[in-house]
């Protein structure tokens, strides 16, 4: 059963969520929160396989309570909940160990779907929109800055796969465009994980922008 900790301010969204989630067999809505806050109080409690966060919130926003969770819990993946003029809280919580969003006004089926991808330990990276969220905050003026040592020990195939993460394909379609296996791309994948430090998939995408090594312009194109 998959435990789902839902933390929004508005109490109507909150009754909405969990009655969709406790209606769908393996899932199960075991609390709410109204405020960041009370949303790592209620993690630490309830221990739950996935949070649902809203970024706006009283007392203590989605991405200082995201930050706290993914910091003090490992366990618990946080999905943001979120809309698209929420752009630089959304890559903020991308950035502070969030796996993933789902915006707000999404079908039923695919939160439901989200929230499956997130507790398997997968991230939810939707290519085209996440591409829009790096770009916003990639898009400033050039700065000189020292070189990188995050890739030092990334091998060129692994900066390869790095590279078509960032573009949004996933393993499968990884397998097919550098024509190997499936636990091949795994392995490669793992390894990154490894070496950069990321938590998940999600910081594999903004450590493949913050080193420089793939540009919104050059990631836009996925054939």
């Amino acid at each position: 059963m998959i435990k789902v900790l839902i933390a929004d301010d508005q109490a109507l969204l909150r009754g909405s969520f969990s009655l969709l989630i406790d209606s769908e067999d393996g899932l199960s809505a075991v609390g709410g929160a109204g405020d960041g806050r009370a949303a790592v109080e209620a993690a630490r409690a309830l221990r739950p396989d996935v949070v649902l966060m809203d970024v706006r919130m009283p007392e203590m926003d989605g991405i200082a309570a995201t930050r706290a969770i993914c910091a003090e819990l490992p366990g618990v993946r946080v999905l943001i909940l979120t809309t698209f003029d929420l752009d630089e809280y959304v890559y903020a919580s991308l950035r502070a160990g969030a796996s993933g969003f789902l915006l707000k006004d999404a079908p039923v089926a695919e939160l439901l779907r989200a929230i499956r991808v997130v507790a398997s330990g997968e991230s939810l990276l939707a290519p085209t929109v996440t591409r829009r969220l790096i770009a916003e905050f990639t898009r400033r003026p050039a700065r000189a800055v020292a070189r990188d040592v995050r890739l030092d020990g990334v091998t060129d195939r692994e900066r390869e796969v790095l590279a078509l993460i960032a573009a949004g394909l996933s393993n499968t379609e990884l397998a097919a465009r550098l024509h190997v296996s499936v636990a091949t791309v795994k392995t490669h994948v793992g390894r990154l994980l490894a070496k950069l430090g990321a938590r998940d998939r999600a910081q594999l995408v903004i450590a493949a922008y913050e080193t420089g090594l793939v540009s919104p312009s050059r990631s836009d194109a996925r054939g």
